[in-house]
């Protein structure tokens, strides 16, 4: 019998390859009794309704009430969601998280009053509030808050919006449901025949068979799914855009787009501009894939022959420890203060929880809060080179957060979504840079530009067609046309035309993909992973072409956090998102890969 290669449990891990909680909370029974003391924290909420407009003082002191709350309840929150990705099955966690998010949804709706209260104030005796020295603190968190003022309700209609709020996430919910626990997809031979449970997790795998076969049948099969359940999956998606239609309209937005791009004060021009962009060099898509249909020498391109890499990848053994030295080399443009913290976070300082382990949530991503290390949860694999790029993003996001939390306090730690994916994509451009500076043939550079080329494609250019369906279907439900299956799949099928030209062999049910995104149920969120690469590969250009100022810019773009709005933030670093200039030059870099690429083969 071949041997089998078994998941380890959690205690058979080493301590020193998970994460140390601790600063977070030392065991259960510590959690139970912040829990407790949040709870009890609570009422205060109370003491501040009707007074806001008394005095700048009230005010000073209602921010730092809100302050020592929010404080306290994230640590909860990310303890609970922490423990729980170390065993998903653990019912202790999931049930501490389901606690903790009845106990969030009471407080937004004890807060709820705060917004309209502090919009209710006169302006003249607001902008007098907003001159005192006490409240210079919290100034640009209240400035930002009173751009909302056209937006926010009285203090009633606050609380009935926060009492649905769960209600409000019901679609995603069924969504989540359905696409992660009850669909099945069956069973797939893989390459050397042993036969494989086909889930969202093993789909990617097999798509990058070797084996042309492999690959179509777990495309057919997945999407076999899709199309049996494709009208509650259309009811879902509908009902989620229609929220957002809903949440727009209630809160006097001229639209969802708009409503979603309010907060981080970002021109609907940006997100046009950024589509626009990409269309102008649909070209070069069409080009590449046509060098990918060559290169695995088949007659037409399907959507099943779009992830297996078109020049093998050599054989690699990267233990986490030669990993960790990898991307502090590839860092140390960075300079030596960075690559100290990185090194001992992710050696010494347990950030990191490093392998699988039975139960453990699968992927990898960056979580923590002002109290406690920028924690990492990854299911790190030797023998797999794309193990260590995905250490370098997830690093990037916790070098982010470390420099904002230890440069900002807390009120202005929380970096904007917008540029979140910057700094991790950062990281990636680096050590990518790196590796090509040391290949040591025309295949392993092949293989790194290959990579990279499917990483723009994925993140740039195939996120931003998913925002211009976002667009497209939100736009239909504004104007009072249902979407149905029919309308949905319709929509999507004339982009994938669009994205993709006539390169690609458009398979019947591929047009029910825009059904099976789970990002659509958080609207307008997918094209800042466009943007946010854009803006990477400049910053990264400018950082290993430059010197100390370029560098410095970066570091000051990381220890930011959330005192300036996201724009701002990143032309300080030398990035004008408002500008056609970094899409462009982004695909410009897309064009040069592929021109690379296509002489290697």
């Amino acid at each position: 019998m071949p041997k089998t290669k078994s998941v380890p449990l959690r205690t058979a891990l080493k301590p020193e390859d998970t994460w140390d909680l601790a600063p977070l909370f030392k065991d259960n029974a510590a959690w139970e009794r912040a829990y407790r003391q949040l709870e009890r924290l609570m009422d205060g909420f109370d003491e501040f309704r009707g007074k806001l407009g008394e005095s700048a003082a009230v005010i000073r002191a209602c921010c730092e009430f809100e302050v020592r709350f929010n404080r306290l309840g994230e640590r909860l929150g990310v303890f609970a969601y922490l423990k729980s990705s170390e065993d998903v099955a653990d019912s202790t966690y999931q049930g501490m998280l389901a606690r903790f998010s009845y106990i969030a949804t009471r407080a937004a709706e004890k807060a709820s009053y705060i917004e309209p209260e502090l919009r209710a104030i006169p302006r003249k005796r607001m902008e007098a509030f907003l001159e005192a020295p006490l409240l210079k603190p919290y100034r640009f968190n209240l400035e930002r808050l009173l751009r909302f003022r056209p937006h926010i309700l009285s203090a009633k209609e606050e609380r009935v919006l926060a009492m649905q709020g769960e209600v409000a996430g019901s679609a995603s919910k069924a969504f989540g449901q359905l696409n992660d626990a009850d669909m099945r997809f069956g069973h797939v031979r893989d390459a050397d025949g042993v036969r494989v449970e086909l889930t969202q997790s093993s789909y990617r795998s097999l798509l990058e068979s070797p084996k042309r076969a492999v690959r179509k049948e777990a495309f057919e099969k997945f999407y076999q799914e899709y199309a049996d359940h494709a009208n509650t999956l259309a009811a879902t998606l509908s009902s989620s855009v229609l929220q957002d239609v809903y949440q727009a309209r209630v809160r006097n937005y001229p639209s969802a787009l708009e409503a979603a791009l309010f907060a981080d004060k970002v021109p609907a021009a940006v997100y046009d501009s950024l589509i626009d962009a990409v269309h102008a060099n649909l070209d070069t898509v069409y080009r590449y894939l046509d060098v990918r249909r060559k290169a695995l020498r088949v007659p037409a391109l399907h959507a099943y022959d779009t992830y297996v890499p078109i020049v093998p990848a050599a054989k690699v053994n990267i233990p986490y420890g030669k990993a960790v030295d990898t991307i502090c080399a590839a860092m140390a443009p960075l300079g030596g203060d960075y690559v100290a913290v990185l090194r001992e976070g992710l050696l010494k300082g347990r950030w990191v929880d490093r392998y699988e382990s039975k139960g453990k949530r699968s992927g990898a991503y960056s979580y923590g809060c002002y109290d406690s290390p920028p924690y990492i949860l990854m299911n790190y694999k030797h023998d797999v080179l794309d193990s260590m790029f995905t250490l370098a993003h997830e690093a990037g996001h916790s070098m982010h957060s470390h420099f904002s939390r230890k440069h900002q306090p807390y009120q202005y730690s929380h970096y904007a979504i917008f540029v979140a994916e910057v700094a991790s994509t950062f990281n990636e451009q680096l050590l990518n840079a790196y590796l090509l500076g040391r290949a040591k043939d025309k295949k392993e550079r092949a293989y790194l530009i290959n990579r990279e080329i499917d990483e723009i494609r994925g993140t740039i250019i195939r996120q931003t067609m998913f925002a211009e369906f976002e667009k497209i279907i939100h736009g239909l439900a504004e104007e009072g046309q249902p979407l149905t299956v029919e309308v949905l799949r319709s929509e999507y099928r004339a982009l994938l035309e669009r994205y993709f030209g006539p390169g690609l062999a458009i398979d019947d049910h591929l047009d029910l993909e825009g059904l099976r995104i789970p990002h659509f149920y958080s609207a307008f969120y997918v094209y800042k992973y466009a943007t946010g690469l854009s803006a990477a590969i400049a910053l990264a250009d400018q950082v290993l072409q430059g010197g100390p100022r370029e560098c410095g810019r970066y570091l000051a773009f990381l220890k930011s956090g959330g005192a300036k709005y996201p724009l701002d933030q990143l032309r300080d670093a030398g990035v004008d998102l408002e500008r056609p200039e970094p899409v462009a030059n982004a695909m410009a870099h897309f064009r040069a890969l592929v021109d690379e690429l296509e002489s290697l083969l």
